[in-house]
């Protein structure tokens, strides 16, 4: 019912929020890159009237020819409306930032034109976020992150009222400008509130995911959600980026494989010390994605900003304000800021 809603809305001059109701018309995606450009491609057959920020050879080949998604079974192709500045695209119902984290002072410097008064955005990206501690309860509350949000910026520019948390699991890659290719064909967001329960925003968002094609559900407890997607990329993304190489490869080495086990033990201590309710079965995460090799051995080999921060060296310092005790997720953040120093794609 409330996806009939929703795409009826499309049509209307403004948002009806009577009688419980959330329509979202126009959605902003901030970063159409592969999983932002995913999205894009697949929200306009939900009925939303969807705009892009994107840059350089990929923005201007989207205001030319639209974006393609390539599925193993179809192509799909949407006009959006695109353009490297917020301003032009005018206020949203809604904003999904699908950047990496290093791409974070450039979303609050830039994201005010998208926002109205009750504009939610729903930051579907790896590892911690930087709203983490807000509605957290306990003694922890409001705790900023200064190495995921510098000087307050996100914060002072979003507030932490706005943010809707979202954990993605979907394998995309941008083959050329303006193409996203999903091998898998599978796209699935879970998104919910930082203070817990499901509200009409969070289902509303998740509805037009759904009525697009992709799947979406809203969750109670989405930092649970966020930890059990965090603990497969902290205990098996250290070793592919050391050794640059596939999941498979690290797979077949014991040593590795032991390795991987205990940091995805020592990562999950700290999750339930910050009241999280999670576990990783490495045999049942990892069978199957032999040949794959993780976005952060992409990036590596590409030159590209590493999400190190947000995917490691923030949940070890979790440990440490804990007191869990973490060495082998220590060493192993400790020599992933060497070897990307020695790229130079990490501060000194």
């Amino acid at each position: 019912m409330r996806s009939t809603m929703l795409i009826a809305a499309a049509t209307a001059s403004r948002p009806d929020r009577t009688h419980g109701i959330y329509p979202i018309m126009k959605v902003c995606i901030f970063g159409a890159g592969a999983i932002g450009g995913h999205l894009a491609a697949r929200l306009p057959a939900a009925g939303a009237d969807v705009s892009v920020v994107a840059r350089g050879e990929h923005l201007a080949a989207i205001q030319q020819n639209g974006i393609t998604l390539e599925l193993p079974d179809r192509t799909l192709r949407a006009r959006v409306k695109a353009s490297a500045n917020p301003g032009d695209l005018g206020a949203q119902d809604a904003v999904i930032v699908t950047v990496k984290a290093p791409a974070l002072p450039d979303v609050a410097a830039r994201i005010a034109p998208l926002l109205r008064a009750d504009t939610p955005v729903l930051f579907a990206m790896n590892g911690i976020p930087w709203w983490y501690f807000h509605a957290h309860g306990g003694p922890f509350d409001g705790r900023r992150l200064p190495l995921l949000d510098p000087g307050d910026a996100l914060w002072r520019a979003i507030g932490p009222q706005r943010p809707l948390g979202g954990v993605v699991y979907s394998s995309n890659t941008v083959t050329a400008p303006g193409v996203v290719r999903c091998v898998s064909g599978r796209m699935h967001i879970i998104l919910g509130e930082p203070s817990g329960p499901k509200s009409n925003r969070a289902l509303a968002l998740a509805d037009l995911i759904n009525t697009s094609g992709a799947k979406a559900e809203a969750s109670e407890r989405i930092r649970d959600d966020i930890w059990t997607k965090l603990l497969a990329n902290i205990s098996s993304n250290p070793l592919t980026f050391l050794a640059q190489t596939t999941l498979g490869a690290v797979f077949a080495e014991p040593a590795c494989v032991a390795a991987v086990r205990k940091v995805a033990g020592e990562a999950a201590s700290i999750a339930r010390a910050l009241g999280c309710d999670v576990d990783l079965d490495v045999d049942k995460a990892f069978a199957g994605a032999q040949a794959h090799k993780p976005s952060i051995v992409q990036d590596l080999e590409r030159g590209r900003p590493l999400e190190i921060d947000a995917m490691f060296t923030v949940p070890a310092e979790f440990g440490k304000m804990l007191d869990v005790p973490t060495p082998m997720l220590d060493l192993m953040v400790t020599l992933m800021k060497l070897r990307a120093r020695a790229a130079g794609l990490y501060p000194a």
